[in-house]
């Protein structure tokens, strides 16, 4: 680290004035029924949960012949994901859902395929690997608030499409080492479409065993028969440039992987997999985490102006550790993880009896970990709902192991967290460094969970050069 006392200095700075608490959909008194429960999940997935789950360490219900329990002990959290981690798998309605769109990417794979994927990508997601692409996000950042500028000055500006732009940018460049000019609005368009019309959870997709093909199996197919074609085509105009002696991008990194274990490469429909899960998990929860932020800002003014001093005395510099002279603004990004996290929820099948905090668990029950419940629980939280970064500030007691899972946990945990988090950190600094973000007086966004956790139409931001 540089110094210690930027450390140190941020508590003292800290404002200390009345913390927002932003709108979130209000869970039901009690349990919904059957169909009103399947809708709220096509819907939004964060008012199917009632109140009850935010209290109780363990509720469960009857679903469709079996049993769903929605898991926030920490304990039993790290039974499920590390200690008998290979009790549990993806549920079928989630390989639906995602298949079609990552292929059978890591995110996808179980079992060998899964091992093999996760150890060839290891060195590309080092600390030493990461931070070798930072002047790709330095890049992207530092055109797109060129861009918003020229933008704020006609008026208020629809910042989550902007910040889509720029999330798809920095993915474009790091992964390929090219703006996504060409590309970006196809890919947006491919983004939307799936989301909009097949990422969203339907009956059949719990009740059909894979091998069913249900209606929206079809349309997914359709999909995947245009998608994997316009994969193809990004990778191979890429691969035609060829590269410098040094690796430059990611691209070049898993092209050159081996398994240190069998020696083994990606083959090409391996590597179009990867690359799809890194862009799409990668753009999409990166532009939603820094629409987030961007709101809580403007509803804690004065938290934006300290953490705009911040990114002034931090500089512009890029060397080693750059992002460790940003705590505040690393902390917003983790409460802004807290109280938004992308993955609402992580659904496993059981594949063998077991127990989960004095529940029986039987092969087939369906065992949940919402981050959206765990990070609002009242038991593992002071003040759950309220946007109060100072708990994540350097100092602070750390949550509870197993209470705060934005990337996952375990294993499985999400080979991309240092890299999601050092992204959202410098493009965030950079952002309100640049700008002072509000919104109209009494503006609100609301949160819908259907894949991811998005805002709901959200209304256009007045940003002010500072």
């Amino acid at each position: 680290m540089d110094s210690g006392q930027t450390i140190l200095d941020v508590p003292r700075r800290f404002p200390d004035g009345p913390r927002p608490r932003p709108p979130v959909p209000e869970p039901p008194a009690h349990e919904l029924s059957l169909p009103a429960y399947l809708a709220a999940l096509r819907r939004n997935a964060l008012a199917a949960w009632p109140q009850r789950t935010y209290d109780e360490p363990i509720v469960h219900r009857r679903l469709l012949g079996r049993r769903s329990f929605i898991v926030s002990d920490p304990d039993a959290i790290r039974h499920v994901l590390i200690d008998n981690q290979a009790a549990y798998a993806r549920t079928r309605a989630s390989v639906r859902i995602l298949r079609p769109v990552l292929g059978d990417g890591l995110l996808i794979s179980e079992g060998a395929a899964w091992r093999h994927q996760r150890r060839t990508l290891a060195p590309a997601f080092t600390p030493r690997a990461v931070e070798d692409l930072v002047p790709h996000i330095d890049g992207a950042v530092d055109a797109a608030a060129t861009r918003l500028e020229a933008e704020a000055a006609r008026g208020p500006v629809a910042l989550f499409p902007a910040l889509h732009a720029l999330a798809l940018e920095i993915a474009g460049r790091t992964m390929f080492s090219v703006g996504m000019e060409t590309d970006g609005a196809a890919l947006r368009s491919f983004v939307a479409e799936y989301a909009e019309r097949m990422g969203r959870p339907h009956l059949l997709d719990m009740l059909l065993p894979l091998s069913w093909p249900g209606p929206l199996d079809l349309a997914r197919a359709r999909f995947r028969r245009r998608w994997i074609p316009f994969l193809d085509r990004i990778i191979a105009r890429r691969a035609a440039d060829p590269a410098p002696h040094a690796a430059r991008d990611l691209l070049d990194l898993l092209v050159t992987a081996r398994d240190p274990e069998t020696g083994r490469s990606f083959d090409q429909d391996q590597l179009r997999d990867q690359v799809a899960t890194m862009i799409l998990a990668g753009h999409e929860t990166t532009a939603a985490a820094l629409l987030w932020a961007s709101y809580l800002l403007a509803l804690a003014p004065d938290i934006q102006d300290a953490v705009a001093a911040e990114a002034r005395e931090a500089g512009k510099g890029l060397g080693s550790g750059y992002e460790r002279r940003l705590p505040l603004t690393r902390a917003v990004v983790d409460e802004t993880l807290r109280l938004y996290p992308p993955a609402f929820v992580l659904a496993r099948a059981a594949r063998a009896a077991d127990r989960l905090g004095g529940h029986r668990i039987e092969p087939g029950d369906i065992v949940m970990i919402s981050p959206w419940v765990l990070h609002r629980h009242r038991r593992l939280w002071r003040d759950p709902d309220i946007f109060d970064p100072a708990r994540f500030l350097p100092g602070a007691a750390p949550p509870p192991r197993f209470a705060y899972l934005p990337f996952g946990a375990g294993p499985r945990v999400c080979i991309g967290a240092h890299f999601a988090l050092l992204e959202a950190t410098l493009a965030l600094a950079r952002l309100v460094g640049r700008f002072r973000i509000s919104l109209p007086a009494g503006a609100a966004i609301h949160p819908a969970a259907i894949v991811t956790t998005q805002p709901d139409d959200p209304p256009a931001f007045t940003l002010t050069p500072r």
